[in-house]
């Protein structure tokens, strides 16, 4: 489910009536803050988000976002290595980071007397990180073992990647957020000081701050850390190479021996929520439609009727700043081909485009869409991570704010015609995961690798 429709639900909903006294405002360097009040819980998520993920790597150096998150962790000049993640696990509190092909967050949990500590102690590496050989080189085997494990050792990752890489022919949203092994070999000191002093500003950050705080004590938190924070660098629009038009199908087959249950996925390329919004909320109904679980289309079709699958669904991530997928997937059950399974799921696409969904399976997609996100909202952490999730990816708080209306508005027609135009060959990469069996030269490597917390 996308950030925007979460947020959206949650301005929506009676159980989150705090959520409609979210303040938003700009310190004078340039930062976003976003506080969402929650008083449910003597607790605060503080979340720092910067506009900077895989995708605005340059050309050769894929991993960097990723390989920096994990460099973050490693001190300053005033708090040396470790001592941020001794803190917060002294005060009872969670904390990590992630990256994503348009963002990258840092974020702690802990009770909201300790808000200023965790945010004076994330204002001090937004500019003061120290890097030497010793710490960067070590990390980046890390970061290889990381890859190791999870794509390199599992067929699943790898076909997923590949997958991914045939969709974006020029957009850099083909390569991994991890990074191409040759190249994250490559990766140094100096690389990912060019990274940190380019994009590591205030004025490229958002501040999300969700728990039981007013905008008030936030922002005067927020002045005396963040705000003493002077910007190193100026903010450019985040071009990227434009993905052209996609002409012919793809499709991709990874038999290896290591797989126990075969599987079939196709994605498309759609619009995201940024680039077309009347477009992006109509397919996220259809994705409802779709795979709604248990009563979506595809699961009753290939499941539940025809017997063909153990299971299928749908999903559409609208939070993306650029070209973003929608995809499809299916198990077939041990006594069916993929031929059949394929041919079953075109079968249902195609009826869906030429007719519509009915009416009440229409109106059962929007209520679930409405209910999920509403229970996810429940979740303060959730509640940081949304909206910052949204802003960095382009959209606004009106933005949010107008969705459950769009959701309201859209029709059977447009459902139908959004199945026809984007549910289509042209748009599609088709991958098959297959059993294999083992030759004596390719023996199951063991699995390795080591846990992705950094400290």
């Amino acid at each position: 489910m996308s950030a925007v429709m979460l947020i959206a639900a949650s301005l929506a909903s009676t159980k989150a009536a705090q959520a409609a006294d979210v303040a938003a405002f700009t310190l004078d360097n340039g930062m976003e803050v976003v506080v969402v009040p929650d008083h449910r819980a003597p607790v605060v998520t503080h979340m720092v988000w910067y506009r900077v993920g895989s995708a605005d790597e340059q050309p050769g150096k894929s991993g960097i976002a990723h390989f920096l998150e994990h460099l973050m962790f490693k001190g300053t000049a005033t708090h040396p290595a470790g001592e941020f993640s001794q803190v917060v696990a002294k005060l009872g509190g969670q904390e990590n980071a992630f990256t994503s092909q348009d963002y990258t967050a840092y974020f702690q949990r802990v009770a909201k007397e300790h808000l200023g500590t965790v945010m004076e102690f994330e204002a001090d590496r937004m500019t003061g990180l120290v890097l030497t050989d010793e710490v960067v080189l070590p990390e980046r085997d890390v970061v290889l073992e990381e890859r190791r494990m999870r794509t390199d050792n599992d067929p699943s990752s790898q076909l997923s990647e590949a997958a991914q890489a045939a969709m974006y022919v020029n957009h850099p949203y083909g390569h991994p957020i991890i990074g191409w092994e040759d190249e994250i070999k490559q990766l140094n000191r100096e690389d990912a000081l060019a990274f940190y002093r380019r994009f590591y500003t205030p004025n490229n950050a958002i501040l999300v701050v969700a728990g039981d705080v007013e905008p008030d004590e936030v922002k005067k938190l927020a002045e005396a850390t963040y705000g003493k924070v002077e910007r190193r660098a100026d903010t450019a629009e985040r071009a990227r190479p434009a993905e052209p038009a996609p002409r012919a199908e793809r499709r991709l087959v990874l038999a290896d021996p290591r797989v126990g249950q075969p599987n079939l996925s196709r994605a498309y390329l759609v619009p995201s929520y940024r680039q077309a919004k009347e477009e992006s909320v109509t397919l996220d109904v259809l994705s409802q439609v779709l795979g709604g679980g248990s009563t979506g289309r595809l699961y009753r079709n290939l499941v539940v009727e025809k017997g063909l699958a153990a299971n299928a669904g749908a999903w559409y991530q609208s939070t993306a700043l650029d070209a973003t997928r929608f995809g499809i997937s299916a198990t077939p059950r041990p006594d069916v081909t993929m031929e059949a399974l394929e041919a079953a799921l075109d079968a249902a696409i195609a009826d869906l485009a030429a007719n519509g969904p009915a009416a009440d399976e229409l109106e059962r997609a929007k209520t679930r869409l409405v209910a999920e996100a509403i229970y996810a909202q429940d979740n303060q952490a959730t509640l940081a991570r949304i909206y910052g999730a949204a802003l960095t990816t382009g959209s606004t708080p009106e933005d949010v704010k107008i969705w459950p209306e769009m959701v309201k508005t859209v029709t059977a027609e447009q459902v139908r015609d959004a199945a026809r135009r984007y549910l289509v060959p042209a748009r599609a990469v088709t991958s098959e995961l297959l059993p294999a069996k083992p030759t004596p030269a390719a023996a199951s490597p063991a699995a390795a690798g080591t846990p992705e917390k950094r400290s």
